[in-house]
């Protein structure tokens, strides 16, 4: 079938199933897919709306059109009985695979036994773009889940001692899974000294080490690991590790007056150079916000920089992507409209395929997780319904 074909298909089939299927559309998916998105946003974002919309109309089944682990959250924050459909099983994130749940384990164990008989509380965060099992280990470990937009918070909330005050003498640690840009940008804003200005600046000492699961040791001495009061895990994101310093130059050099907007899972030295940075949703309201006459390089996934560049151009708003290259998310870019329509075909024949159902266990902790990440976020913040 060609793509008019099955868009068609896609629509019928919809139309067959009303208000049983619930459709989420990733903000970095291809445009083919999310034409027939019911709610549009970011992973965590997408999963509050759905677990609220889902409830409204009667939801059975909500299609993930994301990656594996926005699927496991989308099981995890909503109605246990609502089925969470992922349209390609093969559409996972190479970031959330970088952080496994015995290579934390024994992460863990490392840096309690370089303090054993301490007085050191260690917390652990995690991006939300981890799997449902790391979420679970920093739940059961007294931490908290994060986004790009409320990592500050979650730092803050961690270096006060997390679930409870820290007693006088006690010191905090914080291990950041799994993006190691995103917690090494949040560290420096919170006025830790990564190990990337000590490089730069001998006279500064760094208090942030970067734990490297597939060598001995993390590739760290027991000092090393001892002394940082930020151990981050070296994982990342493929679509935003693409953008690089040269790129920012390229820009500065030749379009002058120029802002560059990048995300924080960026590179730092990246993040550094750049005019603005925040998550997606803050790289959309800048941007929408935007007078005419405005001019901005984006360091985000592709699909997105293209969708905002189209709605801005009516507007008389300039948008490009910050690097010529291709910086789209390939894993995502698995969920097309034939396995859309594929999915949709099995429902309207009673059959529920590639469901993404989490562990009772894990579940609850990894809840426990996102629940304190919550409590900290205002709730004239917090993601609200808005059916596109």
């Amino acid at each position: 079938m060609d793509e008019a074909a099955l868009a068609a298909a896609i629509t019928a089939r919809r139309a067959e199933l009303g208000s049983r299927v619930l459709i989420l559309g990733h903000h970095y998916q291809q445009d083919a897919v999310v034409q027939h998105a019911d709610l549009t946003g970011d992973s965590l974002k997408l999963s509050q709306m759905a677990a609220v919309e889902a409830r409204r109309r009667g939801s059975e089944s909500l299609i993930f059109c994301g990656v594996h682990f926005m699927a496991e959250t989308a099981d995890i924050v909503t109605d246990g009985a609502v089925n969470v459909i992922l349209p390609d099983l093969g559409a996972g994130c190479s970031m959330a695979d970088m952080a496994a749940w015995d290579d934390t384990v024994a992460c863990w164990e490392a840096i309690t036994a370089v303090h054993a008989g301490e007085r050191v509380r260690v917390i652990p965060i995690t991006y939300v773009n981890s799997s449902a099992a790391i979420k679970a280990f920093v739940g059961q470990h007294g931490g908290a889940c994060c986004t790009s937009s409320n990592a500050h918070l979650v730092f803050d909330w961690a270096l006060r001692g997390g679930e409870r005050p820290l007693e006088p003498g006690e010191r905090v640690k914080l291990l950041f899974l799994p993006d190691q840009h995103l917690g090494r940008n949040t560290a420096k804003s919170r006025g830790f000294v990564t190990e990337v200005d000590a490089a730069a600046d001998p006279s500064l000492t760094a208090q942030c080490v970067l734990w490297q699961p597939r060598k001995p040791a993390g590739g760290l001495t027991a000092k090393q690991l001892h002394d940082a009061d930020v151990v981050l895990w070296a994982g990342h994101c493929s679509v935003h590790k693409l953008f690089r310093p040269e790129h920012v130059a390229w820009i500065r050099a030749h379009e002058p007056g120029m802002k560059v907007i990048v995300h924080p899972e960026c590179s730092q030295d990246v993040v550094d150079l750049a005019d603005l940075k925040g998550s997606t949703e803050f790289i959309i309201q800048e941007i929408e916000a935007a007078p005419a006459g405005s001019r901005f390089a984006v360091g985000t996934e592709i699909h997105l920089v293209n969708r905002l560049a189209a709605r801005a151009a009516s507007r008389g708003v300039e948008v490009r992507i910050l690097s010529d290259c291709q910086c789209l998310c390939t894993t995502m870019y698995r969920i097309d409209q034939a396995h859309l329509l594929w999915v949709l075909d099995e429902l309207a024949h009673g059959r529920v395929v590639n469901r993404i159902s989490v562990h009772p266990e894990a579940r609850a902790l990894a809840r426990l997780a996102i629940d304190r990440m919550l409590a900290l976020v205002p709730a004239a913040t917090r993601a609200t319904v808005a059916v596109d």
